[in-house]
C-alpha cells in the first residue's frame, strides 16, 4: 500500500474561521492512520469532502465523518438547543381535567413528584437524563466550538472534549419525548388533555439535541484542538493494531504504542488507553446477572398503583400491557411491550451469548456478530420509556380521591435493569470478536502487506 493520498484544494470559503477553513488532512503530508474501534484493523483515511465519510473496510465501522462548517455548525445548533430547553422548563408542560378537577405540570415535576413518594434514584434518573446532562452537554460544545472560532482554545478544552463522548449514550431526551406520547394517549380517554407550550419546545429541543450530537465532527475537533502526533514509525494499515503492538485511542482515534508496564495514556487526548478492556466478558457476565436479578422484582411488583374513586388497582408491567389491549390502545401495548419485555431480554441473551461465544469466533460469523453488537448497544436506551410513562402519569394525575397514580418498587428495579445492561454493553470489547481470525492468519497478513507506512 505505497499510493499516498494528495491534499486537496480546500473546500470551505476563504474567509471563515481557520479551524473551518481546511480539513485535517489538507494540512497534513502524511497519510492519517486509525484503527477501528470494533475490530481493530488499521487503515488510512481518505481526504474527505463535507457530507462524506470513511469506513473500516473489515467491518464496516463509521470512523471519520466529515461536516461543512463544524465548529459554527455546532454551536448555531447547541445555541438553539439551550433556547428551546430553557423554554420547555420555563412553562406548563402538560395539564388535564377530570369531573372537574384539573392539574398542570411542569418539565421539572416529572422528577420532583418521585421524589415525595420515596423515589429518590429514580427522580435523580429522570432529571438527569432529560435535562441536566443535555444542558452540560451543550454548555461544553459551546465551550469548545468557542475557542475554536476564537483560534485560541478556552482552558479544560481538552477535558471537555473528552466528556462529551462519555455523556453521549446517557441523554436521553428523544426516549422522553416517547414515553410522554405513550402517557398522553393512556390519559387520553379518561380525561382531557391540554399541551403547552412547554412540550412542543421540548420536542424542538430533543430535535436539535440530536442534531448537535451528530454534527460534532470529532476527527476535525481534535486536530483543530490538539493537532495529530504522528502514529508510530512503520505502522502498517490492512493488519489489526494489537498485532503491531498498536493501541487505537476510544475518544479522539489516535493511534499510540502499547506500553509495556503501568498505565497508559493517549498522547493527544490523555484518556486511559487499553490493548483490549480489562476484565471485558467477565465485567459483563458480572452486570448481566445483576441485570437479570432486577428484572424479577421489575415484573413481580408494581411499576405503579392507580387509586380511581377510592378503589385501589396495582398495575406490574405485564398487567398495564394486557390492560391497553383490553382497552383496545394496541399500538401503545406494542411499544410497551418491545420496550420493557422484548428489549431487555433480548440484549440480555444477545449479549450473554457475545461473552459466550467472544473467544470461539471466527472469520466468517465475527461481521454478524459485531453487527448484533451495535444493534444491542443501541436499542438499550429505548427500555427507560416505561420509567418515564410512570415519571409523567405520577405528577400528572393528581385528583385527590378521583384519580391519583403512585409510582410503584418495580419502576426503581426496572430502571436498574436499563442502566445495568447499558453498563454491560459498554463493557463488552468487540474486538474480542475478531482476535481468533487475527491469531490464525496473522502471519499471511504481514506478509502480504510489507510496505510500512510511516503515519
Amino acid at each position: 500500500m505505497s499510493q499516498h493520498w494528495l491534499p486537496k484544494r480546500p473546500t470551505l470559503h476563504v474567509n471563515a474561521p481557520l479551524v473551518d477553513q481546511q480539513p485535517p488532512e489538507t494540512r497534513t503530508q502524511r497519510r492519517r492512520l486509525r484503527a477501528c474501534h470494533e475490530c481493530d484493523w488499521v487503515s488510512a483515511l481518505p481526504p474527505l469532502k463535507s457530507g462524506e465519510k470513511a469506513s473500516c473496510p473489515r467491518c464496516s465501522h463509521v470512523l471519520v465523518k466529515r461536516n461543512r462548517y463544524p465548529a459554527q455548525r455546532s454551536m448555531a445548533l447547541a445555541i438553539a438547543s439551550l433556547v428551546a430547553l430553557l423554554l420547555a422548563v420555563s412553562y406548563p408542560f402538560v395539564s388535564f381535567s377530570y369531573s372537574g378537577v384539573s392539574n398542570r405540570i411542569e418539565l421539572s415535576e416529572t422528577a420532583s413528584t418521585l421524589i415525595a413518594f420515596h423515589q429518590p434514584v429514580v427522580a435523580i434518573g429522570v432529571i438527569m437524563t432529560i435535562v441536566v446532562l443535555p444542558a452540560v452537554y451543550l454548555l461544553g460544545t459551546l465551550w469548545l466550538q468557542f475557542g475554536l472560532l476564537r483560534n485560541d482554545p478556552l482552558p479544560f478544552s481538552r477535558s471537555t472534549a473528552r466528556s462529551l463522548s462519555h455523556l453521549t449514550p446517557w441523554m436521553m431526551a428523544d426516549v422522553f419525548i416517547i414515553g410522554a406520547l405513550v402517557s398522553l394517549i393512556k390519559v387520553a380517554g379518561l380525561a382531557d388533555i391540554e399541551l403547552g407550550l412547554s412540550f412542543w419546545a421540548f420536542c424542538v429541543f430533543a430535535i436539535l439535541l440530536l442534531m448537535t450530537v451528530q454534527s460534532i465532527d470529532a476527527d476535525w475537533m481534535w486536530f483543530a484542538l490538539e493537532g495529530e502526533p504522528l502514529a508510530p514509525e512503520g505502522t502498517q494499515p490492512g493488519m489489526p493494531a494489537a498485532a503491531q503492538r498498536l493501541t487505537s485511542c476510544p475518544t479522539c482515534g489516535l493511534i499510540n504504542p502499547q506500553a509495556t508496564h503501568g498505565k497508559h495514556y493517549c498522547v493527544r487526548c490523555h484518556e486511559r488507553l487499553h490493548p483490549r478492556l480489562p476484565h471485558s466478558v467477565q465485567r459483563t457476565w458480572a452486570l448481566l446477572v445483576a441485570a437479570t436479578v432486577m428484572y424479577v422484582p421489575a415484573n413481580i411488583y408494581p411499576i405503579m398503583t392507580t387509586t380511581s374513586l377510592g378503589n385501589t388497582s396495582p398495575s406490574t408491567i405485564v398487567g398495564g400491557i394486557v390492560e391497553l389491549i383490553q382497552g383496545g390502545s394496541w399500538p401503545i401495548a406494542g411499544v410497551i411491550f418491545v420496550a420493557s419485555i422484548i428489549v431487555p431480554v433480548g440484549k440480555l441473551c444477545a449479549l450473554a451469548w457475545l461473552c459466550s461465544v467472544a473467544n470461539r469466533s471466527h472469520a466468517l460469523n465475527a461481521q454478524t456478530r459485531t453487527t448484533l453488537y451495535r444493534i444491542t448497544e443501541f436499542i438499550g436506551r429505548w427500555s427507560m420509556v416505561d420509567v418515564f410513562v410512570v415519571a409523567i402519569l405520577v405528577a400528572l394525575i393528581r385528583a385527590d380521591s378521583l384519580m391519583t397514580i403512585n409510582p410503584g418498587p418495580a419502576a426503581l428495579a426496572f430502571g436498574s435493569v436499563v442502566v445495568l445492561t447499558m453498563l454491560a454493553a459498554m463493557t463488552f470489547d468487540p474486538r474480542l470478536l475478531w482476535d481468533t481470525p487475527v491469531t490464525k492468519d496473522s502471519g499471511r497478513r504481514r506478509a502480504a502487506h510489507k510496505d510500512v507506512i510511516d503515519g
